[in-house]
């Protein structure tokens, strides 16, 4: 068992204020692998002081100065790449071979990407007789998710730092692991003292005494919807800036042109099941014409049924859920899925055989799905597809569109244009059509209750600047 036993305020490791430790726990055996501090609102002042004193220096550096941090921390996340991976895995239950691709590579390809767009971003412009420029927004508050932990935090941080802001980072305390890694990082790469500061521990310690502090300027949020209106509502009375990227339960459209044989076991195993369904984005409602749902549901059962699940430390394609919490929700939704009266395929509430050990679930489809059933409108958070017949296109974008969220989407056609067409119509922030793949360029946020604000590329770093115009004679 590792003890990381101080907290990253202004430049060094330093002790909490407070006496209490986090166990963290490996979801695969469930046993406890580490303890990290359970940090204080006092902590929280100390890391704002700091980030605030180091703002007045770091926030007027040039683009060229603050590139070279991010280089740096971009080639230091390369070089540990196998050690964050495994450390991942371990805390999160996601099988290696997708961690190192996921967990691992993500993050340092995202890092890397904002050396080149700091290279290529138009700080300022002439405006008529106005100098428009642009500037950091200040004292950041990164509060980052479980599910992918040191992408969401370098979604956050890499942009931030881009633009000249300073940043105090809260990750999930159920997965803070990489980010002791990543302060190691940030520390060996000199950025001045203060610029990145990490406070672990709870989010109703810690990170509802960052979302009130008077010395935050910005809140940038990464977790369920419940949480990021509470966010929302503490960063009020400071009417400082909240960015959110929440929730989501999206659908994955099948026109009746599309290739079945090709488009559905994607569909399934990647679309839905990855991370083990502990994805935001995670097209977990697969909405097919009514005439075509039992050869949706033949292939999406054989899918389902391939999927090798197991613990992180093996070739498995699907993990364990991250805790036994999450294990039992999933299950519930599925219990209510069946109570409610959805045709189970396959899967179900008991644990997948041989898997009596770690928070297993077993991949689950469920078909016969209407909109009025919990697990067509809840964020379920697990290996879980809800197959849902539809009967002409105008009732297949009802249903796309009948979700309090908006986060993401697919559609799959033969026409390319045709699903451009539907996907225009969707109220999400992103869609994939016939599985276009992930892009670290371009902007990920949703609409309705999914959030506000875009991460990724350009549009990540905009969220972290303030324009103000100079008006000359």
């Amino acid at each position: 068992m590792t003890e990381y036993d101080k907290l990253y305020i202004d430049g060094a490791w330093v002790p909490s204020t407070g006496q209490e430790t986090i166990e963290v726990i490996n979801p695969s055996t469930e046993q406890v692998i580490a303890s990290v501090p359970a940090g204080t609102p006092a902590d929280v002042d100390r890391a704002v002081a700091a980030a605030k004193t180091a703002f007045e220096t770091w926030g007027l550096t040039g683009s060229e100065e603050r590139g070279k941090y991010v280089q740096a921390i971009a080639e230091g996340l390369a070089a540990r790449s196998e050690e964050i991976a495994q450390t991942i895995s371990d805390e999160l239950g996601m099988p290696l071979m997708w961690s190192n691709m996921i967990q691992a590579g993500l993050p340092a390809g995202n890092m890397a990407g904002y050396v080149q767009i700091l290279d290529e971003f138009v700080f300022e412009e002439q405006v008529g007789n106005s100098l428009v420029v642009k500037e950091p927004v200040g004292v950041v508050g990164a509060i980052t998710p479980w599910n992918y932990p040191l992408h969401q935090v370098v979604a956050k941080l890499a942009p931030a730092l881009a633009a000249g802001c300073t940043v105090v980072l809260k990750p999930s305390e159920v997965t803070p692991l990489n980010a002791f890694i990543l302060a190691e990082i940030i520390d060996s790469s000199g950025l001045p003292a203060g610029v990145f500061n990490l406070v672990t521990g709870t989010g109703p310690v810690v990170g509802e005494a960052i979302a009130s502090h008077p010395d935050v300027d910005m809140v940038s949020f990464t977790g369920s919807t419940r949480a990021g209106k509470r966010v929302t509502e503490l960063g009020a009375p400071s009417v400082k800036r909240v960015h959110l990227e929440l929730g989501g339960k999206s659908a994955n459209v099948f026109l009746d042109d599309a290739n079945f044989e090709a488009a559905v076991a994607p569909g399934v195993i990647f679309g839905c099941y990855l991370n083990s369904g502990q994805t935001c984005s995670a097209l977990t409602r697969m909405v097919v014409p009514r005439n075509r749902q039992d050869e949706v549901v033949a292939l999406a059962k054989a899918a389902a049924e391939s999927i090798a699940v197991g613990p992180g430390n093996s070739d498995a394609q699907l993990g364990p859920l991250v805790s036994a919490v999450q294990r039992e929700r999933v299950r519930g939704y599925i219990q209510k899925g069946i109570d409610e009266g959805a045709t189970l395929v396959t899967g179900g509430v008991d644990a997948p055989e041989g898997l009596d050990t770690g928070y297993f679930v077993q991949p689950t489809v469920f078909a016969d799905v209407t909109s009025d059933m919990t697990i067509a409108q809840e964020e379920i958070f697990g290996p879980v597809l809800a197959i849902m017949p539809y009967d002409d296109e105008d009732d297949a974008l009802r249903i796309a569109n009948d979700s309090i969220y908006g986060l993401s989407g697919g559609v799959q056609s033969s026409d390319i244009e045709r699903a451009k067409t539907f996907a225009r119509k969707m109220r999400t922030g992103q869609v994939n059509i016939n599985e276009g793949a992930y892009n670290l360029q371009a902007p990920f946020g949703g609409y309705k209750q999914s959030g506000n604000g875009r991460e990724l590329g350009k549009f990540g770093l905009e969220e972290f600047l303030e324009t103000k115009a100079m008006q000359l004679p």
